[in-house]
């Protein structure tokens, strides 16, 4: 990757200098992912060359100290006119405002013209599930593709029970071999988000898919320590089971929506077309509010229209 230095900014030299301290302290400093930082330089990039048609020059420190809401509002239409989007309008005043909190500590310049201005609203997007049909595919296919019997029954049993009981991935991957006991019963005591702990019913399918699993576990499952384990015996880590979906995504031909978190969406959504009270669902999934759960209302527009047809007389 070129040094921050290396880009060419359309900026008075004063300003390209800052910017490129600025940048170089998210890489050094702040530890930032390299492709975060190269948004933020892309980004900035994009508002400096615009400030240049908006100023008539390319713009100095000084240009930038005087900047009002106006001038933010007015870049943020320019980009809105080319194409871009709610999520990469928000990145971008996210990273200009960054810049600017910089100058700000050096006394170069004021952030209040950005921080005036309200981030774009992100469009919510519904859950996308997998069909019923496609997700006990998934579940039954994990254990295939895994080289080693062992780890083709751990990735079974995580996907099983993502599916099987609406856990996120953090959940499955927390639980400990003394919360899932060999012969384990029919309800998990599962620690969600907030340290919240929630009952979850165990299908017969995920006791079966987590009792193969220990059966072939090279590994001591002593009590407290992570159940699911590594191939190396540490705890596992959620990128393995999302590269374990990966493979199935080309196995089975699923679209790139089916990732793990899908499953949890879909025992959800599957569980409303089946007649499942919203708040009873609520629970399952440790949602704290019934608005994060009602969500799911909005997905399975399919079989609402199917019972609207089949009962309203004038259908």
């Amino acid at each position: 990757m070129a040094s921050m230095a290396d880009f060419i900014v359309t900026a008075k030299p004063d300003l390209a200098a800052a910017r490129t301290e600025w940048l170089d302290g998210l890489a050094a400093e702040r530890r930032m992912a390299r492709l975060t930082v190269e948004a933020y330089e892309r980004d900035t990039r994009q508002f400096l060359v615009f400030l240049t048609g908006h100023l008539g020059e390319p713009p100095g420190i000084s240009d930038i100290a005087d900047l009002k809401a106006i001038d933010f509002r007015a870049f943020l239409a320019a980009r809105r006119n080319d194409g871009a989007g709610a999520r990469t309008l928000g990145r971008g005043l996210a990273g200009i405002r960054s810049m600017l909190r910089f100058f700000e500590r050096r006394g170069l310049a004021s952030s209040a013209g950005a921080n005036a201005i309200r981030s774009p609203r992100k469009p919510k997007s519904l859950p996308k599930p997998l069909t019923a049909g496609d997700a006990l595919r998934a579940t039954a296919v994990a254990e295939q593709l895994a080289e080693e019997p062992w780890i083709a029954a751990r990735n079974a049993a995580v996907l099983t029970l993502l599916y099987g009981c609406g856990l996120r991935i953090s959940e499955a991957l927390g639980l400990t071999a003394e919360q899932v006991p060999a012969k384990a019963g029919p309800v998990l005591q599962v620690a969600g988000k907030g340290g919240k702990t929630r009952l979850v019913p165990v299908l017969p399918a995920a006791i079966q898919a987590i009792e193969d699993y220990r059966c072939q576990c090279p590994y001591v499952l002593d009590a407290g320590k992570p159940l699911f384990r590594g191939a190396r015996g540490g705890p596992l880590a959620p990128a393995i089971i999302q590269r374990e979906m990966k493979k199935l995504r080309s196995a089975l031909d699923l679209p790139d929506s089916a990732t793990p978190h899908a499953l949890r969406h879909s025992f959800a959504t599957h569980l409303l077309g089946r007649g499942g009270d919203l708040r009873a669902i609520q629970e399952l999934l440790g949602h704290a509010s019934l608005s994060t759960t009602q969500v799911y209302t909005g997905v399975d527009t399919e079989r609402l229209l199917a019972a609207y047809e089949a009962a309203h007389p004038r259908a």
